[in-house]
């Protein structure tokens, strides 16, 4: 029986992963992805609990597809309507009572039960809840890929967070940290390319932790990438989000020697204050970030990185802010994301005194994002004049463009046809923007080959 399926996923990349991976649990019960949720027997909400409102967000949206749904029953259509992911989790009960319409309510760790709990949701009247944290590895339930990707994919080989930074949530949304078994990520990774990826990005909630035994063997991080990089027709690989306190040096040298390993690394520093980290429960301090950043350097001078910044934590004075604003021109980062704190219920940080007014935080938030901003369009402008290699991904907005991504994650424009898009292809910079690139085609520079070099 054909059905249709629309899925909206809120957050991180490893959001964009799950919902891959329910698309592909439910093909074999007939669901076909659509665009629109008013085309869709079955409606699926994938949150993200990690921005302020969060949850508020998903009850306004809840309240739109429930109007929806009602206008499918009075047609005489059924529309099944779930929440997934780490809003489903930590706020699960509210969601049942203040919007009794959702037919089911599911957690990060659990999704791989979907096609149980779609069964169980036809056989009886009401809810079916599912926020446990099952003994057994969701990932052993997972089919593996078979519907095209495009051209480039996400993986996840670690989850989960053993950190518990004050202000975070994750611990408590993700679980404990697990990695998956090397041969198990190989596999997948070997699916992906089959059906037309040419670029996976490694993911994890401590992705550079990842660690995981074969007979008397530890693999990290590092040799899991040697091992991918061996894959035929597997062009590039990145990997995030890291923990600066735990990348090695095998994950180091992994940057130096091989090639298909991009030349970028988000490495968030959240501040610039030693004061503030100790009180966000971070196990890194300036001074070891800044011997990271020298050893990531020196293993391959053309690395890029991007960070992370957060502005008003609790306690931040404005001598601590203007820590954040000199380490910020002082390592010169292609891009970062920065945010002001918000409490997060149940977190630490959320009890903690002297919280700094709001419009304080907007104030600093302004100025860091200034700085950035300009450190952005610096480093765009360095780019123009040099040949990059890019992944050509999809059509751009403009008619006849081509857009794909550098080695450095920039949106990179081009004039090309559609037969390209697909390829690796050496651009010549022409023009550097704030957000994104311009560049120029020679027809000599096509690069379709299984491996690509540095």
């Amino acid at each position: 029986m054909k059905r249709s399926l629309y899925i909206k996923t809120y957050g991180c990349q490893m959001n964009v992963y799950d919902s891959n991976c329910m698309e592909e649990l439910l093909a074999p019960l007939g669901y076909k992805k659509v665009k629109s949720p008013e085309d869709a027997d079955m409606v699926i909400l994938n949150t993200c609990h990690i921005r302020e409102k969060a949850t508020e967000k998903v009850f306004s949206e809840l309240g739109r597809m429930n109007l929806i749904k009602q206008m499918r029953e009075n047609d005489g259509k059924e529309m099944t309507l779930a929440v997934a992911g780490c809003v489903a989790q930590a706020e699960g009960d509210e969601i049942a009572r203040r919007a009794p319409y959702v037919d089911m309510i599911f957690g990060p760790q659990s999704y791989h039960r979907l096609p149980e709990m779609i069964a169980k949701s036809r056989r009886v009247q009401g809810l079916v809840l599912d926020t446990s944290f099952p003994a057994d590895s969701k990932f052993d339930y997972l089919p593996l890929p078979n519907i095209n990707r495009e051209y480039s994919a996400f993986l996840t080989v670690q989850e989960g967070c053993d950190k518990f930074c004050t202000f975070c949530v994750v611990p408590y949304t993700r679980g404990v940290e697990y990695s998956r078994p090397p041969a198990e990520i190989l596999l997948e990774a070997n699916s992906l390319v089959k059906v037309g990826v040419r670029e996976i990005t490694l993911l994890g909630q401590n992705v550079n932790n990842y660690r995981s035994d074969v007979g008397k063997t530890e693999w990290g991080l590092g040799r899991l990438i040697r091992e991918l990089a061996e894959i035929s027709g597997l062009d590039r690989i990145r990997y995030t989000t890291n923990y600066p306190a735990d990348v090695t040096d095998e994950l180091i040298s992994a940057h130096r020697d091989v090639p298909s390993l991009m030349p970028f690394i988000h490495l968030p520093v959240q501040s610039g204050s030693n004061k503030v980290l100790v009180a966000m429960n971070r196990r890194h301090n300036i001074d070891s970030y800044r011997r990271l950043v020298d050893a990531l350097k020196n293993a391959r001078s053309d690395i890029a990185l991007s960070s992370d910044f957060i502005v008003g934590f609790p306690g931040e004075k404005e001598s601590d802010f203007a820590d954040s604003l000199n380490l910020i021109k002082e390592i010169g980062f292609s891009q970062a994301f920065s945010f002001k704190y918000s409490s997060r219920p149940g977190t630490p940080a959320s009890l903690l005194p002297d919280q700094v007014p709001d419009k304080e935080k907007n104030e600093r938030l302004k100025r860091l994002q200034d700085l950035l901003k300009t450190q952005q369009y610096k480093f765009n402008q360095e780019c123009v004049g040099q040949k990059m290699q890019v992944l050509l991904e999809r059509k751009s907005a403009r008619a006849g463009q081509l857009v794909g991504r550098s080695q450095y994650m920039q949106p990179v424009h081009v004039l090309a046809e559609e037969l390209m898009i697909g390829k690796i292809v050496n651009l010549q910079i022409i023009e550097g923007m704030q957000y994104s690139l311009n560049a120029a085609l020679n027809h000599t520079s096509i690069k379709d080959s299984v491996r690509v070099s540095s």
